[in-house]
């Protein structure tokens, strides 16, 4: 194939990603739990936990799934808005060679019932918020194991008492599941077992990836860590030209607002954070734009990806505008289309470039991009990241 489109790179991209550095998604976790501990990692509600601190958490959660039987290639289900304990349960799912699966908290009990029948879910990690739903769902699912995560866990024992008492009042429908296990019990319980770090080969399947973007109910794509390596690596390989404008001052900040449980916020977010040492500013209701634009505001973040309808509620929000946008170097638009009004907008806001791209579930996120180091919105969807040949065919398949 004639990649005609890699005349258009920046300088230094490469066309390729080399995914043999690591043998996993978890060998990728392991060597930055080792080269950043001591450096936060994720900060959820003004508490932030270090990379030390999800190896420690995610190995002894890793433990506890173990002894309850799971065995490697079991599938664990995470059904929870960006909190803290997502990270945490998602490494150990992954450490533990288990298949994580990403479920969106918002599901009715039939679109839940029908993710955890179809991917073979046999435990589960959910926030209580939404443990309603899960009521109604498992009774006619194979999941053997519930954990019940509260929105306080990791807040501190003053702080988190607090949170829970308001977040149960108001936000938490009652709920009942017999023989659950909280996550801070799953924590105190892991911790006095054995943790076995299983081999685990690039061509394993790391995540089933349910999309919506299909006809009838929602697909899982089969996700192996392989594809997720390459996704991660050509993230940072196709943001370098970015990065290096002098804006990005000391640990990359990026604000999450996208949810992890979607695979654009997961691969460009989490992912590459995890990989980077960077930073991540969860936020747990984007749809609370005065809180979003009021958390925003407690740090110097370089990187915003976000859908349209989120952009376009921000730069219609007086309060953004008052923002300190000096250290913002890449806002990454995916999921939907956007509109060139919200980008020209954002961009007098900001002076920071929307830099759209399009990708998807089955493509472990990224396919093509604008390129970061663009100056103006293009309102196309770029060039195929480092990795990826794309082919235009018409109807009858001709190229």
């Amino acid at each position: 194939m004639d990649k005609i489109w890699l005349n258009s790179y920046p300088p230094g991209v490469p066309d390729d990603v080399d995914v043999s550095g690591y043998d996993s998604l978890a060998a990728l976790f392991e060597d930055s739990f080792k080269r950043y501990a001591n450096d936060k990692a994720y900060v959820c509600m003004d508490k932030a936990i270090t990379f030390g601190d999800i190896d420690r958490m995610s190995r002894v959660f890793g433990a506890w799934l173990q002894a309850k039987g799971l065995k490697q290639g079991d599938r664990v289900a995470i059904m929870m808005p960006n909190v803290l304990q997502y990270p945490v349960a998602l490494a150990a799912v992954l450490r533990a060679g288990f298949i994580a699966v990403n479920v969106n908290p918002l599901y009715t009990p039939r679109e839940l019932e029908h993710q955890l029948k179809d991917s073979g879910a046999l435990a589960i990690v959910v926030l209580e918020n939404f443990a309603s739903v899960l009521q109604e769902a498992l009774p006619k699912t194979q999941v053997k194991h519930v954990v019940v995560a509260s929105m306080g866990d990791m807040l501190g024992a003053v702080k988190g008492t607090i949170v829970n008492f308001v977040v149960r009042r108001k936000m938490v429908p009652a709920w009942s599941l017999p023989g659950h296990t909280t996550f801070k019990a799953a924590l105190a319980e892991g911790a006095g077992k054995p943790f076995t770090a299983p081999t685990i080969q690039r061509e394993d399947v790391a995540i089933l990836q349910y999309t919506g973007g299909t006809t009838g109910v929602s697909k899982g794509a089969i996700l192996s860590h392989r594809a997720l390596l390459a996704a991660v690596l050509a993230s940072e390989a196709w943001l370098q030209p970015a990065m290096g404008g002098g804006k990005i001052k000391g640990q990359i900040v990026s604000i999450c607002a996208l949810p992890l449980y979607h695979v654009f916020a997961l691969v460009s977010v989490a992912f590459l954070a995890m990989r980077l040492g960077g930073l991540c500013v969860l936020i747990p209701n984007p749809r609370d734009i005065p809180g979003l634009v009021k958390e925003m505001g407690k740090y110097r973040f370089n990187t915003f990806p976000a859908v349209n309808t989120l952009f376009n509620a921000l730069v219609n929000n007086p309060e953004f505008a008052k923002l300190d946008f000096s250290g913002l170097a890449i806002s990454n638009g995916g999921g939907m289309a956007v509109q060139e009004a919200v980008a020209k907008k954002w961009f007098a806001i900001t002076g920071c470039p929307i830099a759209e791209g399009y990708g998807l579930s089955e493509t472990s996120s990224g396919v093509t991009c604008n390129r970061a180091d663009s100056e103006k919105f293009t309102g196309t969807i770029g060039l195929p990241m480092p990795g990826v040949e794309i082919k235009i065919l018409d109807d009858d398949g001709n190229g």
